[in-house]
């Protein structure tokens, strides 16, 4: 299993407008109210992690991680950094 990233929001276009501005293109989404990524390594998600807990102020979505089957991880402003270390811990490649 991929460790992943979804983020859920209860406002049309939330999440296209963050995504769009993480990743400076436009995005095309099959669902407006929700997302879902998976990652090979999961160091990756660290980056989208700094930058929504950097920018949540500006949307309202939720951020959810998932690294091992079944069980999920709600990312706030009191944990990113916690949970930012502990994937480079357990993913350092």
């Amino acid at each position: 299993m991929n460790p992943s990233i979804s983020l859920y929001s209860e406002n049309n276009g939330e999440i296209q407008k963050f995504l769009e501005s993480y990743y400076n293109k436009k995005i095309s989404l099959t669902s407006p109210l929700t997302w879902k990524k998976e990652f090979k390594n999961g160091s990756e998600i660290a980056d989208i992690i700094g930058v929504f807990i950097d920018n949540n102020y500006k949307f309202k979505i939720n951020m959810w991680i998932c690294l091992d089957k079944n069980f999920l991880i709600n990312v706030t402003e009191y944990n990113a950094d916690q949970i930012i270390r502990y994937l480079f811990e357990r993913y350092p490649y």
